[in-house]
């Protein structure tokens, strides 16, 4: 493939966060040497911030010739730069001439199989992938953004839907749903419950679970956020400071932030890009050592996966970003977390996390998740996406392997008995 390297407008910093859109466009778009040309009227509205006037110009130029391959371009950059993240893929794709079924390589010698794996052009799909063992399945990619009723869907067995980030991803699901609509093979993670999945959505519906902590969270527009009142309409919401706030779509703690004193508010949120942030309530997770612990849990088919603990002075913690390389003992408990999950957590917390699971409804989803000294369990977060990572050959991780093979033993066991039908 060769790389593709974008500048314009669209890249120029903005509230609507084109840049992640942006870069997981180009990520998809290195197939392709490079986006056509686009109009110099319409490139010119652009480089002068009149966004929706390029879009009128460009789609009277689709009007005129809707094959237009230059028009397509223009829209890919107009809708980005409007934030219309599933617009702009649309018309990515039909810039560079993308089908819409990718069919990926089978490397097995029997019969494979054929399994229709949904995924957004965009971020926030769940990295499902990984499981789907190229000498077993066969595996067509349906990107959703470019979907229409004239797309022939292959013969498949078996749906997975990878679209997983409800907060930004819900026109993708819509569109997910409809291909569900045409095919009457079995689903792993229906869209409408991946829908509501959302960050605010499974603060109230998961508050009521006995043993839950869920924090109180909720989206207010930047505007809000940085205006004088600010401090006493959260105040108003029932939220007190510190609080957390962050960009929606965004993971691994990037565009996440602390904001300790209603002082520190207006500075803090203009550096986020968006102009819709969730201020979500501060749960502090600190055990009696000073440290704090996240632990991964996978729900697979119903059952429980033991994924990581991530142990850590800070309070935004990940396992990549954790204090666990170069503290033995750090990785000795998680170890014991690994190999003993229900004795480490004991029977309340697992029934907790139980609870969780048959209310989240998905078949293959997790949660993060913290222990408050009461022992109730803290919700960071629950959804599809939640990603599990090899660990590399450092014979340190060893104690690793054999739960992260148990997980992809599990995910492969789901697929092949969807598929046929159990």
């Amino acid at each position: 493939m060769t790389g593709l390297c974008m500048t314009g407008s669209c890249m120029t910093k903005t509230h609507s966060a084109t840049t992640q859109a942006s870069t997981d466009l180009i990520a998809l778009a290195q197939q392709s040497a490079r986006l056509p040309d686009i109009g110099a009227p319409g490139s010119l509205l652009l480089a002068e911030g009149k966004n929706e006037e390029a879009a009128e110009f460009y789609e009277q130029a689709l009007e005129s010739d809707p094959k237009s391959k230059s028009a397509h371009a223009g829209l890919y950059r107009t809708y980005s730069a409007l934030g219309d993240r599933h617009r702009a893929a649309a018309h990515l794709g039909r810039a560079v001439e993308w089908p819409a079924v990718v069919t990926l390589p089978y490397r097995g010698s029997g019969e494979p199989v054929p399994v229709l794996l949904l995924l957004s052009m965009n971020a926030g799909n769940v990295l499902v992938q990984r499981y789907l063992n190229d000498r077993v399945f066969q595996t067509y990619v349906l990107l959703v953004e470019l979907y229409n009723e004239e797309t022939v869907l292959p013969h498949h067995r078996l749906i997975v839907n990878g679209v997983g980030d409800a907060d930004i991803r819900a026109e993708a699901l819509a569109v997910a749903e409809q291909v569900l609509a045409r095919s009457p093979a079995p689903v792993v993670n229906p869209p409408d419950r991946v829908l509501a999945t959302g960050r605010c959505d499974n603060a109230q519906r998961l508050q009521d679970i006995p043993g839950v902590v869920a924090p109180r969270s909720a989206v207010f527009s930047r505007e809000s956020l940085m205006a004088a009142t600010a401090a006493d309409r959260l105040h108003e919401n029932g939220f007190e400071f510190p609080l957390l706030v962050r960009s929606p779509g965004f993971h691994m703690g990037e565009h996440f932030i602390r904001i300790v004193r209603p002082e520190e508010l207006s500075a803090s949120v203009d550096d986020l890009p968006g102009n819709e942030l969730i201020v979500i309530q501060y749960l502090n997770g600190e055990g009696a050592d000073g440290n704090m612990r996240k632990y991964r849990m996978l729900f697979i088919g119903g059952k429980l996966y033991p994924v990581h603990l991530a142990i850590s002075k800070q309070w935004k913690i990940h396992y990549f970003s954790a204090d666990m390389e170069d503290h033995p003992e750090h990785r000795s408990e998680e170890a014991c977390f690994l190999n003993d999950m229900a004795g480490v957590l004991g029977p309340a917390v697992i029934h907790t996390l139980q609870r969780i699971e048959e209310r989240l409804g998905l078949d293959y989803g997790g949660i993060d998740f913290g222990l408050s000294r009461r022992g109730e369990v803290l919700l960071y977060e629950a959804n599809a996406t939640m990603a599990v990572y090899r660990p590399n050959a450092d014979p340190k991780w060893d104690y690793r392997r054999s739960s992260v093979e148990r997980i992809y033993a599990a995910a492969k066991e789901l697929f092949l008995a969807r598929a046929n039908g159990s």
